[in-house]
């Protein structure tokens, strides 16, 4: 027997309802569970006295600021974040004058989101990224407004774990349109690595830190007055440790 087109449409519907609702439950369920396992922001009643003050007291000095950095990152890995200075309140009260109290020169890779992994929020940190965390031209110039105008305390190159820009220079990997650029660039690093990417990438840490560092007059004038210092670390994207990578005595 022939089903009228009617009947066929109101199948149809229903069918494509229930699909809706069964792909919406189960998109509910999942986000369930990865709510259960991601952790929350701390309440003030749980923090340590330690937490309570990198929420409360801004860094005053370039080794407190580098403190708070490592600080943050430890409860990042330990899955204790606070996640200060997070909300609209916050926004708005620093939308009419930034001050953040380091400056970062990050790689542009997605899962290096640099305020998460240390922990602190709106106006804190002032983040130039690009692949390769190299620094060129712009990147330099954007640090140093960061640092000299902006007043940043510290001013870290964060490098990652796998990161790919540096394992391309590494291999000499063809690639499309303007990618090789970022190749000159990174190669100093890889040339005494023999051929260890994870050496490599350090290496690329400390060959970007001491060209800010040494090479900007501004920012080398700032280090000298005491008044900045120039770090770096590597980002593990397995364990999301940032590891101090040891930089030439000044």
């Amino acid at each position: 027997m022939c089903q009228s087109s009617e009947s066929h449409d109101v199948h149809a519907a229903t069918t494509s309802r229930r699909g809706f609702l069964s792909h919406a439950a189960t998109l509910g369920a999942a986000a369930a569970v990865g709510a259960a396992f991601m952790p929350r922001p701390l309440a003030a009643e749980e923090l340590t006295s330690a937490e309570w003050d990198a929420v409360h007291r801004e860094p005053a000095t370039p080794a407190e600021a580098l403190k708070a950095l490592e600080e943050g990152n430890r409860r990042f890995v330990a899955g204790r974040p606070i996640a200060p200075h997070r909300d609209m309140a916050r926004l708005k009260a620093i939308a009419p004058r930034q001050t953040p109290f380091a400056a970062f020169l990050g790689c542009a890779d997605s899962r290096v989101p640099i305020e998460i992994v240390f922990d602190q929020g709106f106006g804190d940190v002032f983040v130039s990224r690009i692949a390769g965390n190299i620094a060129v031209a712009e990147q330099i110039a954007s640090l140093e407004f960061g640092t000299a105008v902006l007043g940043a305390k510290v001013l870290y190159v964060l490098g990652h774990s796998a990161c790919g820009a540096v394992a391309a220079t590494m291999n000499g990997t063809e690639v499309p349109g303007q990618i090789s650029a970022l190749y000159f660039h990174i190669r100093p690093a890889t040339r005494g690595a023999g051929g260890n990417l994870d050496k490599a990438i350090a290496d690329n840490v400390r060959e970007q830190a001491l060209r800010l560092r040494d090479g900007s007059t501004v920012i080398s004038k700032l280090v000298k007055e005491g008044k900045l210092i120039v770090a770096g670390g590597v980002y593990d994207l397995n364990t999301g440790t940032v590891t101090p990578v040891a930089l030439d005595a000044a």
